[in-house]
């Protein structure tokens, strides 16, 4: 596969990214494709390496190594080296119903995995994987392709994010009747509200589920199955209930006067922006403002680190982010060793936004919240915190103090928000998952499925497509009697 000397001659090269100071100005993305001579040489790196751990998708020490949809890596890098795209596309879509989204927001498990990051450089997956899609798009490939005949099965697929999104385009594929209830006011759940524009613009969104509805999917936005609409009318209309409604309940904080005001949740931090970006441009001003204020993020995680972006877009004064853990090492360690997960630490687009504009890495590492202070009205104006020792207790004498107008949590997620499963009458484990059975989609309730974070609980879009994929074949073959998945 590739050029068997090619991880010799050429380099890594990543896609280019406009500077820092450059791209806050804005919420468009900002990694330009590289040419597509550029990317075949990038092709050209993948080695023909006897065991391609790039799609492998195995647990190695408690974490995935490889791809979880199983891309052909090999064969599609091959392909582009040999500027082969159209049949690259054909290879990429028969793992990956959304490589657009992979492509942009995936933090790559595939090339933490390949063969040459053993001794060198991994190949560039996933940039190859996104030039591939893009690549099609723009030269008309993509087109819809609705199913040419159908079963007259109906399935009702709740949540649109992306295992949502999974599960109706394979069930759809099949010829089954599908329909999508999503609560918010668009489609994309996650895609759309969790995930920035900066990250992934929401025309990419909105693009790929114009398609889906070309092809015969059904969408019904603004529809909260289980407060707006009863479970019951859904199992009386449907053959099929599947249940995609992700992880929605956020961690929350338990420290001194936490009713202040200018406590929020980072997810409806950055929903209110995207949503007033998507609305006015954002000059309606329906969004939780960060302009000139002292914000704290408390969450070192990814979504963490896009406040942290979102933030200094607004026009922040300053911003903090809070993590409990230790400082990973810049580099792998005798016990991590290749081809596991490098847990490293990595600095992302937003703590260089702000390494740019302030001047100093935002994390304070073994750091968390005690207490809220407010003025007279109750809003907000600083916080209080100590350090904490490698056990995660708080070291005496440690205390500190810092301004804060707007703290944000970005602590996680326990599980989906209770109603849902409750309304269906569902089993949960003691994560608070919808409980299924090992390896299995089907719950406790007949005819109702559950799949993605709602299931498996908070992870990757790319395991999200995994299972949305992997819960479509076992409903078709409930459906069917076996299945063409």
């Amino acid at each position: 596969m590739g050029k068997p000397t090619g991880f010799l001659e050429y380099q890594r090269q990543n896609d280019p990214a406009q500077a820092p100071l450059e791209r806050i100005g804005h919420f468009r993305e900002f990694h330009p494709r590289l040419p597509k001579a550029e990317r075949q040489r990038q092709g050209a790196r993948c080695m023909a390496c006897g065991v391609p751990f790039c799609q492998s998708g195995a647990v190695l020490n408690g974490m995935v190594s490889g791809c979880p949809l199983h891309n052909l890596v090999p064969e599609w890098n091959d392909l582009v080296y040999t500027g082969n795209f159209d049949l690259a596309l054909e290879r990429l879509l028969k793992t990956n119903p959304f490589p657009e989204f992979t492509g942009r927001v995936c933090p790559a498990l595939c090339e933490a995995a390949c063969t040459c990051g053993l001794h060198g450089e991994a190949v560039t997956v996933k940039a190859n994987e996104l030039g591939i899609i893009e690549d099609a798009w723009e030269k008309g490939l993509i087109a819809p392709c609705p199913p040419k005949a159908r079963t007259g099965k109906r399935v009702a697929v709740v949540g649109s994010g992306p295992s949502g999104l999974a599960c109706a385009a394979r069930l759809n594929s099949r010829g089954h009747l599908v329909t999508v209830f999503e609560k918010a006011d668009r489609p994309g759940g996650l895609l759309m509200y969790g995930i920035p524009n900066m990250k992934l613009e929401k025309e990419i969104v909105l693009r790929r589920t114009q398609l889906l509805e070309e092809e015969g999917v059904k969408f019904r936005t603004g529809v909260d199955v289980g407060a707006d609409l009863a479970p019951e009318e859904l199992l009386r209309e449907y053959d099929a209930v599947v249940l995609c409604c992700g992880a929605g309940q956020p961690r929350d904080l338990k420290v001194v006067n936490r009713d202040v005001k200018g406590v929020h949740f980072a997810v409806d931090f950055l929903t209110s922006t995207t949503r007033s970006l998507l609305n006015s441009g954002p000059r309606d001003g329906a969004f939780l403002s960060a302009k000139g204020k002292d914000v704290v993020i408390v969450g070192g995680g990814d979504t963490g680190n896009d406040c942290v972006g979102t933030s200094i877009r607004h026009g922040c004064r300053s911003v903090i982010q809070l993590e409990m853990m230790p400082k990973a090492p810049d580099a792998r360690t005798e016990g991590n060793p290749w081809p596991e997960w490098p847990r490293i630490c990595k600095t992302d687009y937003g703590q260089e936004e702000a390494i740019a504009k302030f001047g100093a890495d935002p994390r304070l590492y073994q750091t968390t919240v005690t207490e809220l202070i407010a003025d007279k009205e109750n809003y907000l104006t600083a916080i209080r915190t100590v350090k904490l020792g490698t056990d995660l207790k708080p070291i005496p004498g440690t205390e500190g103090e810092l301004p804060c107008q707007l703290l944000l949590i970005a602590a996680g997620f326990l599980g989906p928000r209770p109603y849902v499963p409750q309304s269906f009458g569902l089993e949960t484990n003691q994560r608070s998952n919808v409980k299924t059975p090992e390896g299995g989609y089907a719950t406790s309730v007949p005819k109702v499925f559950a799949a993605g974070d709602m299931r498996r609980g908070q992870s990757l879009v790319v395991w999200a497509i995994q299972e949305g994929c992997s819960a479509a074949r076992e409903v078709d073959r409930y459906l069917m009697g076996y299945t063409a998945l």
